[in-house]
């Protein structure tokens, strides 16, 4: 098996841009980690992760033609995950005044495996995203088999990586006073992710439904 190492190198850069842009996965992760340290933010990444490799099988589904997305139950999908983010990024805010008020430490209860799971399969417009993505790669070897595992492979390990590299990071370089900072602005930003996703998922039903 031939790999075009040069794709290879812009598939890399490209999926890295992608991960770090801030989204609810990345917030998530980072209050994990802030909350419960490295091993929470770890528990949360794996669950991310197997969001992702299912996300990604659905995806090679749709582009083998084997797997139809109906508009009208991905709109509905999406919706529910925008609802169950918006619950996420209230819990965060939560957490965030209780402890303030009893002046201690944020509770460990925010992310872990299930949660991050949760997080990443309730962003169901990744499946269109990897439906455009994966084929612009396909070429990186001569077997499109081949190729969809070594993107998906390069993908699991490159997600694991770069969110890890963020918490890290942001744990490092943050002091603890601003921690307690850092939540509260991810539970906003959860929150107005969500609200946002809601009101356009709704435009897009009432457009299908015809209302």
């Amino acid at each position: 098996m031939v790999i075009d190492l040069n794709l290879l190198f812009l598939y890399v850069v490209a999926v890295i841009s992608l991960i770090i842009i801030p989204g609810p996965v990345i917030l998530l992760v980072t209050g994990a980690g802030l909350s419960g340290g490295a091993g929470k933010a770890l528990r949360t990444i794996f669950g991310t992760n197997l969001a992702s490799l299912v996300l990604i099988v659905f995806s090679v589904l749709v582009v083998k033609g084997l797997f139809a997305v109906n508009e009208i139950a991905f709109n509905v999908l999406k919706f529910a995950g925008a609802c169950y983010i918006a619950t996420m990024g209230w819990e965060v805010l939560r957490e965030t005044r209780r402890a303030s008020r009893q002046q201690d430490t944020i509770q460990p209860r925010i992310g872990g495996l299930v949660r991050g799971f949760v997080i990443g399969i309730s962003n169901p417009k990744d499946i269109l995203f990897f439906v455009a993505f994966f084929p612009q790669f396909m070429t990186i070897t001569n077997d499109n088999n081949a190729s969809i595992a070594l993107l998906t492979m390069t993908w699991i390990i490159l997600d694991f990586a770069t969110l890890m590299l963020v918490y890290l990071l942001v744990q490092k370089l943050l002091k603890p006073s601003v921690h307690r900072v850092m939540m509260l602005v991810s539970g906003i930003l959860l929150l107005l992710v969500a609200l946002g996703s809601i009101a356009m998922t709704s435009v897009d039903l009432f457009r299908i439904s015809g209302i």
